[in-house]
């Protein structure tokens, strides 16, 4: 239970650094900006784990879930101009 209270705090973190990091003007909620963060963590995370690049709980963790939440943020933003 409290590993998932755990994610969403990160991922929540994770999606304002991202949101910070990445160039551009993003108009999301604080919801639309937790989901990418957590799912950007989720993501970077597991991928990393599997390849072997880093062990759970490592530094270089924290650096590809905001990555990859900034990815999820592009991609995000290339769907949502296009409609």
């Amino acid at each position: 239970m409290f590993s998932i209270i755990g994610t969403i705090i990160v991922g929540f973190i994770v999606g304002l650094l991202a949101r910070a990091l990445k160039p551009g003007d993003d108009k999301l909620g604080l919801v639309m900006t937790s989901i990418l963060g957590i799912a950007g963590s989720f993501g970077a995370s597991w991928l990393g784990q599997q390849m072997g690049w880093y062990q759970p709980g490592a530094a270089a963790g924290w650096i590809a879930s905001i990555v990859g939440a900034i990815v999820l943020l592009v991609i995000y933003g290339m769907v949502k101009g296009k409609s």
